[in-house]
């Protein structure tokens, strides 16, 4: 019972202390407040990383491969080598098709940003994709309404459309858009579907805000010279591993390239952004946490600093306590519960207003709190509270009576 009123008599005893030196208190744990913001924003930011990264990757498909003019990946080679390969044909579609022992699908698409128009609605800057009938079933994507175009209306380049679910919203609003008459172009397109919601890709554009056309209704219009894509799906892992480099040699094959010229083509895979994050997530990790232990660290000397000032200038109270049988022991839990109390009010600052830039940055890009972030937040402040508090607090409780009540 008695350690337990010590213990509220400490608390009691600190939060008096600290409501006595608000300001100094305030500018005390400011490097503590800094340091508690940057980890809770820090690992807020990565874990919005991850779950963005999860759903985009979703959005890639599984078990794809993407042939293109263009690498994902930072390239040894100059961009000007790059700009001067030839670009993808589409023709390459069947010739893949037909030779291909391992994949399951090959598609074609390429996209351009264009105006969409339903009657005096319009809206600017809609990825538009020309792309192959089965160009939903590379990327996992699914129709919620009405259907995708088929094959036969592809070869026709019949003007009909499939669209996102915010471009239907901005443009029809609650009206039933399937049968409705689109202008996008200069052209008219009948849709025909709606899209299942997808969200933001990595966290930055609006997958939801596009349009999907024939591919060859699409090149009646914009023509089909550069920017095609082509997507390889395979049943599994397993031949998606073996299947990259069938796919190489058969690429390889329609280009013309010989035994010693280097390939003219990207093969492009999800796994070559999910290194490229890792190695953001690691530079964030790193530099935050950086800023994090030298704000911490200093907060912590800042701590020890004022914890030395208020033993002085409590000396008499600290000799009145023990000249009424205060034990040692129970001047040090008084002392480290003052720097524990300050540590954790900058603690709880510090979350609030990570919470807060945390509600600003997910609307820009994903972004989440970790219960679990912040509760290690607060052992942290508890720990640098006790860590740099101690050496203050046991000064107190060694200090003689006698000497204390005399200090002026």
């Amino acid at each position: 019972m008695r350690i337990l009123n010590s213990f509220t008599e400490g608390i009691r005893i600190a939060v008096r202390a600290l409501m006595n030196n608000k300001l100094r208190a305030f500018l005390t744990t400011l490097c503590i407040i800094i340091g508690i913001t940057m980890v809770t924003i820090v690992d807020a930011v990565t874990t919005g990383m991850d779950e963005s990264f999860d759903n985009s990757m979703a959005m890639l498909g599984q078990n794809v491969v993407y042939i293109e003019k263009w690498p994902w990946a930072d390239n040894s080679k100059d961009w000007w080598e790059i700009i001067g390969r030839k670009e993808m044909e589409l023709s390459y579609v069947d010739f893949l098709e037909e030779r291909s022992q391992l994949a399951s699908n090959v598609a074609a698409g390429t996209q351009r940003n264009v105006s969409v128009r339903f009657k005096e609605n319009i809206i600017e800057n809609v990825g538009l994709n020309g792309a192959t009938s089965n160009y939903l079933e590379i990327q996992g994507l699914d129709i919620e309404r009405g259907r995708m175009f088929t094959e036969g209306e592809e070869r026709s380049a019949k003007k009909v459309a499939v669209l996102g679910q915010s471009t239907v919203t901005n443009l029809f609003e609650e009206a039933d858009p399937l049968g409705k008459v689109i202008r996008l172009g200069g052209q008219k397109f009948t849709l025909i579907g709606v899209l299942t919601k997808q969200g933001n890709f990595l966290g930055m554009g609006d997958s939801d805000n596009r349009v999907i056309v024939p591919i060859s209704a699409y090149g009646q219009i914009y023509g089909l010279r550069r920017g095609i894509q082509i997507g390889v799906k395979f049943p599994d892992e397993k031949a998606a591993e073996d299947g990259e480099y069938e796919i190489e040699g058969l690429m390889r094959q329609v280009r013309n390239l010989e035994a010693n010229e280097e390939n003219d083509f990207a093969i492009n895979k999800p796994q070559i952004l999910e290194e490229q994050l890792g190695g953001m997530k690691s530079g964030l990790y790193m530099g935050g946490f950086v800023l994090v232990g030298l704000s911490l660290l200093i907060g912590g000397i800042g701590i020890m600093n004022i914890m030395f000032v208020s033993v002085r200038e409590r000396t008499k109270e600290v000799g009145i306590r023990k000249a009424v049988g205060a034990k040692p022991w129970e001047i040090l839990v008084q002392f480290l519960i003052e720097a524990v109390v300050i540590c954790v009010l900058g603690g709880i600052i510090g979350v609030v207003l990570a919470w807060l830039a945390t509600l600003g940055i997910d609307k820009i890009f994903t972004a989440r709190m970790n219960v679990g972030v912040v509760a290690f937040a607060f052992v942290l402040c508890t720990f640098v509270g006790v860590l740099f508090g101690l050496i203050p607090a046991y000064k107190a409780a060694k200090s003689d009576p006698i000497e204390s009540l005399r200090f002026e």
